[in-house]
């Protein structure tokens, strides 16, 4: 994955969780039901989807990631956008001497995101975002582990995957959640979030000219 797909994959994730935060607000009932976690997200990656759509096609992963890290630092609003923000910190702390990621290197900066979200949280709760980017980072990891060739679309496709299904638990992890009858609205929004950057992957393979997505 070069850096300029990376860019338009944030340019995806953006527009992606932007035409499903009312489905992700929908869901949120933890930690207090304020309905605004799908707002709080979009607004976050928004804000790097602002500062990578202007970066040359030339940038390199490692150039992509640390511009929409800060840019999401910044413009992280509420408790869902700081753990994003946390997440795609790092990640490109892991790909800070990144030219290209192929699925491996991509698996292992999630992991690495992941670790960095948990340090910050000073009680993390079950059943939450953290649940669902943890269980899907590990399961990536594991499966680059087997088979070292898989490229950052099958990973990410994998991540996914894997997310789904952690978050369908979160509902029985989280007793609020489990009260509700809800899955948990963080976690819809991270495999939301992929989900975009897959659709650019996927769109860019067919050829379609980068930035389209």
């Amino acid at each position: 994955m070069k850096g300029s797909v990376l860019r338009d994959a944030f340019i995806s994730a953006a527009n992606n969780i932007s035409n499903h935060k009312q489905k992700v607000n929908a869901l949120n009932v933890f930690p207090v039901p304020d309905g605004d976690t799908g707002t709080n997200m979009s607004m976050t990656i928004s804000a790097a989807k602002r500062e990578v759509q202007l970066m040359d096609s030339k940038a390199t992963v490692a150039e992509v990631s640390k511009t929409a890290a800060g840019a999401l630092l910044r413009g992280a609003r509420g408790n869902s956008g700081v753990i994003l923000s946390l997440l795609f910190r790092g990640m490109a702390k892991k790909l800070r001497e990144t030219d290209e990621a192929d699925g491996r290197t991509l698996a292992l900066a999630l992991r690495e995101g992941v670790d960095t979200a948990y340090k910050a949280v000073m009680k993390p709760a079950e059943g939450t975002i953290l649940t669902v980017s943890r269980v899907a980072a590990q399961h990536a990891v594991e499966l680059c582990q087997a088979e070292p060739t898989l490229t950052a679309e099958q990973v990410l496709a994998a991540i996914i995957e894997q997310g789904h299904t952690a978050l369908e638990e979160t509902v029985h992890q989280n007793p609020v959640l489990e009260k509700a009858g809800v899955v948990d609205a963080g976690g819809f929004g991270f495999i939301t979030i992929f989900e975009g950057m897959l659709d650019a992957l996927r769109l860019i393979r067919r050829g379609i000219p980068a930035g389209a997505a």
